[in-house]
């Protein structure tokens, strides 16, 4: 699903964030990569989101080498097989759930009726049926953050990457969205977790430990 082959990302100022990091992630594992603060969890997060291009290594997603493609082959492949969680919910304030959601597949072609029943359908997944016409303002930390779950798998993407998922959550909260990220991946979609916490990332059958743009690995029956 996921192959990184000696990738390095420099940024000005020679600032290595990525120091020819390889790794290879199958489909439908799921994943965290768990590093202090500068580790280069946010460079590596947006390397294999495709929202940054490497200063040199080889990216391949689902079989496509990223450097072959053109900026808006990029942008079809993150719309069609990458969903993306951050730690703030980024849900757009005054708006429903419902129209939230949908907003995933603004650019899928569908008309406004049909991306709003996939949206209801997502938000049934992810345990909101009852909240599909609530604003983010009428939902707790938890449910926003389910909100945003379902806005990234609501178009089905082969992979979700979820960024510091529960940094916003108290530990209840925390605990049933990632719940929530492991029954997803038992129904085959592949999750990749990036955290600070070791707590958590001890839970993941695959770890990959950043720690100054350099990686370790673990796997765990």
């Amino acid at each position: 699903m996921i192959e990184l082959r000696d990738v390095t990302k420099v940024y000005a100022g020679g600032v290595r964030a990525l120091g020819g990091v390889s790794l290879r992630i199958e489909p439908g594992e799921l994943v965290a990569i768990v590093g202090p603060s500068g580790s280069g969890k946010s460079t590596m997060l947006n390397v294999l989101g495709t929202l940054d291009r490497p200063t040199s290594g080889t990216v391949r997603i689902d079989r496509y080498d990223v450097a072959r493609l053109s900026d808006a082959g990029l942008s079809a492949l993150r719309a069609s097989r990458i969903g993306f969680v951050f730690q703030q919910f980024h849900l757009a304030a005054g708006v429903r759930a419902i129209d939230n959601v949908a907003d995933g597949l603004l650019y899928s072609g569908l008309r406004l009726s049909a991306r709003r029943q996939h949206a209801a359908a997502a938000l049934e997944r992810v345990g909101l049926g009852h909240r599909l016409r609530h604003e983010p303002h009428e939902l707790s930390g938890g449910e926003r953050q389910r909100v945003a779950v379902a806005r990234a798998v609501v178009g089905e993407p082969a992979v979700l990457l979820a960024d510091e998922p529960t940094g916003a959550l108290d530990s209840a909260s925390g605990a049933g969205v990632m719940q929530l990220l492991r029954d997803l991946n038992t129904t085959g979609t592949t999750v990749i977790v990036i955290t600070h916490d070791r707590d958590i990332a001890a839970t993941f059958p695959h770890q990959l430990h950043l720690r100054d743009g350099h990686l370790s690995e673990e796997h765990h029956p």
